[in-house]
């Protein structure tokens, strides 16, 4: 009865993983079928193998300090986890988000970790929000930065969809706050001792988060550090792939290209920030091709960095069950 039971499941999950893989395949197949084979080739071959592993290995001392932005956050809200155990999280975050959908799944794995290792599971899952809410406002920073810069070199066609993406992003930031602010007590009413006792827990979380301004702060500047970085990496590949852009522009285009690709269309987004960026750079007159080029190049990047953090979870594992 009970593997009858747990077949759908695990039919149904695999049915939804190839979806977002074959709705991936789609989306890179409509960009291949629109836009001419014979420059994407000779894009994708002129990046060096040197260079590629050069920016895997920048992207992996990066991710260090993404390790370390979670890793404060979390334990400002009290989850009292090792620096290992915080690595063995986020590791494990990043192998999932290969397998599960979209940004959200990398999450499920993360906190999935987190809980088994922490004597506090409200905290974790609280600094995990927080730590996703200071990843948002680091790539809304370097949005800001990028319109900051180019003040008049904004293609008419983005100026609009630009404003009302910041715009959009500050105030869903402000309604979260609102919301929770207003409901705060009333989730409390009428609930079990259980559920009031788990809604406490986190209430306490937070309070114990907002008590650290300071290291929300340092969270955030590490995290713009951080997505600035990536911004660096994608722009150095595309020069490889013939793309001479401006920084400002790709501080402006690739930020919001990985908003978009957290939409829970495809796996990990992939297709999806490839399109973005076609959207966003073609109208500062960049070459197409190139653009998808170097898009497809910074998947392998993220693909081979997902495998290798899966391998590094694995490894902190076995460590932490031999101890």
């Amino acid at each position: 009865m009970t593997a009858d039971r747990q077949l759908p499941r695990i039919s149904g999950g695999w049915i939804f993983l190839l979806a977002r893989w074959a709705a991936a395949l789609l989306i890179l197949g409509i960009l291949f079928y629109l836009l001419p084979v014979a420059p994407l080739r000779n894009a994708l071959a002129r990046v060096p193998l040197s260079r590629f592993i050069a920016v895997l290995l920048i992207y992996l001392i990066a991710l260090t300090g993404g390790i370390t932005k979670w890793h404060t956050v979390v334990n400002s809200a009290g989850a009292q986890l090792s620096f290992a155990a915080s690595a063995q999280c986020y590791t494990s975050g990043l192998f999932g988000a290969l397998f599960l959908p979209s940004i959200i799944g990398g999450d499920v794995a993360r906190l999935a970790v987190g809980i088994s290792r922490s004597p506090h599971p409200a905290a974790v899952v609280t600094g995990n929000v927080a730590d996703r809410f200071l990843d948002v406002a680091a790539q809304l920073t370097l949005v800001s930065l990028g319109l900051l810069l180019l003040p008049g070199s904004l293609p008419a066609p983005l100026q609009g969809p630009a404003k009302h993406v910041l715009f959009a992003g500050l105030a869903c930031a402000a309604v979260a706050v609102a919301f929770v602010i207003a409901l705060h007590r009333r989730l409390l009413r009428g609930r079990s001792f259980r559920t009031r006792r788990r809604i406490a827990h986190l209430r306490n979380a937070i309070r114990a988060v907002s008590r650290r301004p300071g290291r929300l702060v340092f969270g955030w500047l590490l995290g713009t550090s951080v997505q600035g970085t990536y911004v660096l990496l994608t722009g150095l590949l595309g020069i490889s792939c013939g793309l001479s852009l401006p920084l400002r522009v790709w501080l402006f285009a690739w930020p919001l290209a990985k908003i978009a690709a957290v939409m829970p269309i495809t796996q990990g987004g992939i297709g999806v920030r490839e399109a973005a960026l076609v959207v966003l750079l073609v109208p500062f007159g960049a070459p197409a091709a190139q653009v998808l080029a170097t898009g497809i190049v910074w998947e392998g990047v993220i693909i081979a960095v997902g495998l290798l953090a899966g391998l590094t979870a694995l490894l902190l594992q076995r460590a932490h069950t031999s101890t």
